[in-house]
């Protein structure tokens, strides 16, 4: 048996006993977590592909393409040689930036050539991807401040000592017109304007400028300088991943593989992507508590995706658990408390999580949402006639719009926290009583319980309700 192999049983055996407790947890995360730096090397190619597609959305041409390409490597005494771009357009990271980093980690545990190619240049255009205007350009200065802390935030996630680091100004730098124009030549317009972002920004009257045009083309030539066999990207970059394809064939090479990540929803809920101008984002920086109570604020229903993206359990360590629940021999809250424990450990380790554990035990689970500091206030006498949707947007601001507000009640992020001297009960608020009156919703919640204190729960962000 593989060394994962071995290490996957040991925790199928682990989540087969009770999740509730500390000593169960705390062999689990040090299991789990010792598999990010475990060698992967005597998995065959067979497994490394599998391994590889099971956190991706997609291996283009085909899985069993990668792994013949794997083969072929291996008897020709080398690694494949493995791709990920970044652009420096911010200073700090977010979990969300992480998930390529987990598959190249794997990639490179697997004994495979890691390329991690910093855009000093395409990131003065920017990634036009998914977007509604041009990015403002960065400065020299801004790209390098941006760089500065990149590297030591996403330590945990990638070994920098078996990764060779390029910067794409070693040779877009030099490039002469001459010989962009001989690329450009070959690559149809059509191919770069049938994007759908570009299509609904031009037709909503915005215009797209020349360095957008060519940003995926420029990307593309990173692919070709260092003759990648396989890039790693968002699903989002699928059409500049496609477009490093088209651009090797013009030089003359072997067009890459393309694997795609999921782009990972954020913690409030939404259903929008994790993004620090959403808030709905766990930094890298964060302290481990903070961390911890931001992935306990989470809809159950995140807690798979979570888990695929973020850590390195096997999908039958996911699927046992997830049967557990569904069968009632284990309770989400167990499983929520322990990827919340998972996430810290990589960034603080297994002592901090297993006391970001304890902590948010005592804070929560004895439950008095009074000590969670100043929260906004809502008079049921002012607002209670009111849609608890539109209170949520109207009022309190905590969604961008009331249909956003019946999204999160539909996605069971929308809740009433009822508090009492014995601790705290929450009553889930559905689709069909986010349009309804407040001031009703919250009476038939409290009509048995008369609890000392009423909190509204969207998401991450609480309210305390008043006059009810």
């Amino acid at each position: 048996m593989t060394r994962l192999g071995d290490s996957v049983q040991r925790g199928l055996a682990l989540l087969g006993q009770d999740l509730s407790s500390d000593t169960v947890v705390r062999q689990l995360l040090e299991e789990t977590g010792s598999r990010r730096y475990l060698d992967l090397g005597d998995l065959s190619a067979e497994e490394q592909a599998a391994l590889i597609a099971s956190r991706a959305v997609e291996v283009l041409p085909s899985v069993d393409r990668l792994a013949a390409e794997i083969t072929a490597a291996r008897e020709a005494g080398r690694g494949l040689r493995v791709k990920l771009g970044i652009d420096p357009t911010a200073a700090d990271v977010h979990l969300g930036h992480t998930v390529p980093m987990i598959v190249l980690s794997r990639f490179q545990r697997m004994g495979h050539e890691v390329t991690l190619i910093i855009g000093d240049v395409t990131a003065k255009i920017g990634d036009p991807s998914g977007r509604s205007a041009e990015r403002p350009p960065l400065t020299d200065e801004d790209i390098a401040a941006n760089l500065s802390g990149y590297r030591d935030q996403v330590r945990p996630f990638l070994d920098f000592g078996k990764v060779r680091i390029r910067h794409n100004s070693e040779w877009l730098g030099g490039y002469t017109l001459p010989e962009l124009i001989g690329v450009l030549a070959r690559v149809p317009a059509s191919s770069l304007l049938q994007r759908e972002d570009f299509r609904t920004r031009l037709e909503a009257g915005h215009g797209l400028t020349m360095s957008e045009l060519i940003y995926p083309v420029a990307m593309a030539l990173d692919s070709a300088e260092i003759v990648a066999d396989i890039e790693l990207g968002g699903v989002d970059q699928l059409l500049n991943m496609q477009m490093g394809r088209r651009v090797m064939e013009i030089h003359g090479q072997r067009p890459q593989l393309i694997a795609t990540m999921p782009l990972i929803e954020g913690t409030d809920g939404s259903g929008a992507k994790m993004s620090k101008s959403k808030g709905n984002y766990v930094g890298l920086r964060a302290d481990a508590d903070e961390i911890f109570g931001r992935i306990m604020s989470v809809p159950d229903r995140l807690m798979e995706p979570y888990l695929r993206a973020w850590t390195e359990w096997d999908d039958a360590e996911i699927a046992l658990v997830l049967s557990r629940i569904s069968g009632g021999t284990a309770h989400p809250m167990d499983l929520k408390r322990i990827l919340a424990g998972e996430m810290v450990s990589v960034l603080h380790g297994a002592d901090a999580a297993m006391a970001a554990r304890a902590a948010f035990a005592a804070r929560f689970s004895r439950g008095d949402f009074a000590e969670a500091g100043e929260l906004p206030e809502v008079e049921l006498a002012e607002h209670g006639k009111e849609g608890v949707a539109n209170v949520l947007s109207g009022v309190l601001g905590f969604t961008p719009s009331a249909s956003a507000g019946r999204r999160l009640a539909r996605q069971n992020g929308l809740r009433l926290v009822l508090g009492t001297a014995s601790g705290q009960r929450t009553v889930s608020i559905p689709e069909a009583d986010a349009p309804r009156p407040l001031g009703e919703v919250v009476g038939e919640a409290v009509a048995g319980d008369r609890p000392d204190e009423v909190w509204l729960k969207a998401g991450r962000k609480l309210a305390v309700l008043r006059g009810w």
